[in-house]
C-alpha cells in the first residue's frame, strides 16, 4: 500500500534544527521519498498535513512496561530502596496472563503519545512480545536476570525458548539480555550476560550507578563504583551495551566507559521522583556517550509519555549546570529519535525521515493554543507540546493511530480489564 502525507512541516531529524515544507510518500514498510516527489507515485491514501508537524516517531530505550500496575501506589517512599522494598513483593505475585493484559495498556499509552519503539526489561516477556506483535509497534525486550549463575541459567533455559517462540520471524522485536542490576545480580550472572551477548549478537541492556546508595554499596563490598566493577568482570568487552540512568558516574568511568560501544539513556522523571538525583548530561554528551531518553517504568514516573521527559530533562539540565544551552531543544529531541535509535542499534532502520527507512513516524496537530504562533518548532516540541497533540502514528509503514484513534488495541479492553486484574492482584495472598 502506498500513503502520501500532503503539505506537512517535516522535521527529519536528519541535520541540526532541519525543517521544511513537503511531503511524504510511504511505499509499504518504508520511506519512499521525503520533501519533493522524484517519481511518480500513486497513492492509494492521502492525508492531509497542513497544520502538522511529521517527525520521526519517539524512541523509548528504557522501560518497566507492565510496572503500570503499580502506577500511583506506594508514591512517597523515601528513596529507591525504600521503594523496591514495597514492589518486588507485588512482583512476586504476578503470572504470564497478568503480563498479556497490561501489556495491551502500557502499548495503548506508547502509542498515543508518540512512541513506537521501547526497550524493555521485565518478567513474562513472552506475554509483551506477543502483544507488541499484535499492535505492531517495536521493542527491544529483555531477558531479564536476577540473583546467582544458577537463577540465572535456569530464567533461560525457561524463558528465552518462550521468547523465541513468541517473536518467531517478526522482524520489528530484539531478544536482548537484561540483567537487572549489580545489587541484583552476582558477578556470575553479569559474566553469563556478556557471554550471551556477544555469542548471540545482541545487546546488553542494564541500570547503573542510579543512586549513592549503589555507588557506596559496591566500594564497600567491590572495591570499585559500579561502572568500574562491571568492566573489571570484562562486561563491555566486545558487544554493545546500553545503561539505564548512570546518574552518579565518576569522572574515571566516564573515561573508561565511553571506549566501548555504550550507549546511556537518561531517565529524568523517574531520577527525581525517586531522589536518585540529576544525570550529568552534558558531561556525558561532551565525553562522547551516544545518549537516549527513557520513562523508565509507569511505578516511577508516573507515565510513559516521552513528550514531557524531553521537557523535564532540558529543565533538568539548564537548572544544574546553569547553563541554558546545556541541552537545547533540538538536542533533546534527537535524544528522543535518532539518539534512541542509535543507543539501541536500530538507527540504520528509524531514528530519521530518509527515503529507505522503515516508516516509523508521527504527525503532530500543531492547531492548538499552546503551540500558537509557531515561533520556533524545535522550542515548541520540547517546550509547548503535549502527548495529546499526536494525531497520526505509522510504524514499520502500518497505521497505528489516526486522528486519535488507536487501529490496534482496543484501549478501553485494556483498561477495564486492568483494573479489574488489580484488584485480584491486590486480593492475593
Amino acid at each position: 500500500m502506498k500513503t502520501i502525507i500532503k503539505n506537512v512541516l517535516i522535521i527529519p531529524m536528519t541535520d541540526r534544527e532541519l525543517s521544511f515544507h513537503g511531503d511524504i510518500g510511504i511505499d509499504g514498510d518504508k520511506i519512499a521519498f521525503v520533501g519533493t516527489q522524484a517519481t511518480p507515485f500513486n497513492a492509494d491514501s492521502i492525508i492531509d498535513g497542513n497544520g502538522m508537524i511529521a517527525m520521526p516517531a519517539l524512541v523509548n530505550a528504557h522501560t518497566h512496561l507492565c510496572m503500570e500496575l503499580m502506577r500511583n501506589y506506594k508514591d512517597t517512599c523515601a528513596n529507591l530502596q525504600d521503594w523496591l522494598g514495597e514492589i518486588f513483593p507485588i512482583e512476586d505475585k504476578l503470572t504470564a496472563s497478568d503480563i498479556r493484559i497490561v501489556s495491551d495498556l502500557g502499548i495503548a499509552e506508547l502509542i498515543k503519545s508518540g512512541t513506537t519503539t521501547f526497550a524493555d526489561m521485565y518478567f513474562f516477556a513472552h506475554e509483551t512480545a506477543q502483544a507488541v506483535v499484535d499492535a505492531g509497534i517495536r521493542a527491544c525486550l529483555g531477558l531479564t536476570l536476577f540473583g546467582d549463575i544458577g537463577d540465572t541459567k535456569q530464567r533461560v533455559a525457561e524463558r528465552r525458548p518462550v521468547m523465541e517462540a513468541a517473536v518467531k520471524s517478526e522482524g520489528r522485536i530484539r531478544i536482548d539480555v537484561a540483567p537487572h542490576a549489580i545489587y541484583t545480580c552476582s558477578a556470575s550472572t553479569y559474566r553469563y550476560a556478556h557471554d550471551y551477548a556477544k555469542a548471540n549478537g545482541v545487546s546488553m541492556h542494564t541500570h547503573l550507578s542510579e543512586t549513592h546508595r549503589e555507588v557506596e554499596d559496591s566500594l564497600r563490598e567491590n572495591g570499585k563504583t559500579p561502572g568500574r566493577y562491571l568492566d573489571s568482570l570484562g562486561c563491555f568487552d566486545g558487544i554493545r551495551t546500553y545503561l539505564a540512568h548512570c546518574v552518579h558516574l565518576t569522572d574515571d568511568e566516564l573515561r573508561e566507559l565511553v571506549q566501548y560501544d555504550t550507549g546511556i539513556v537518561h531517565n529524568p522523571t523517574s531520577n527525581c521522583k525517586l531522589a536518585s538525583g540529576i544525570a550529568p548530561v552534558k558531561k556525558l554528551r561532551e565525553a562522547g556517550f551516544r545518549m537516549a531518553l527513557g520513562t523508565d517504568g509507569a511505578s516511577s514516573n508516573n507515565n510513559l509519555n516521552l513528550f514531557e521527559e524531553m521537557h523535564v530533562a532540558s529543565l533538568l539540565s539548564t537548572v544544574s549546570t546553569g547553563d541554558t544551552l546545556s541541552l537545547p531543544p533540538y538536542d533533546v529531541l534527537r535524544m528522543a529519535t535518532a539518539g534512541g535509535a542509535e543507543v539501541l542499534g536500530l538507527d540504520s532502520k528509524i531514528g530519521t525521515l530518509e527515503p529507505g527507512k522503515e516508516a516509523d513516524l508521527i504527525l503532530i496537530n500543531m492547531k492548538k493554543s499552546h503551540l500558537t504562533p509557531l515561533n520556533n518548532p524545535f522550542s515548541a516540541l520540547v517546550f509547548s507540546a503535549q502527548a495529546s497533540d499526536v494525531d497520526t502514528v505509522f510504524c514499520h509503514g502500518r497505521l497505528l493511530m489516526q486522528e486519535r484513534k488507536l487501529t490496534t488495541v482496543d484501549e478501553m479492553e485494556a483498561i477495564r480489564k486492568t483494573n479489574s486484574r488489580w484488584k485480584d492482584i491486590l486480593a492475593r495472598p
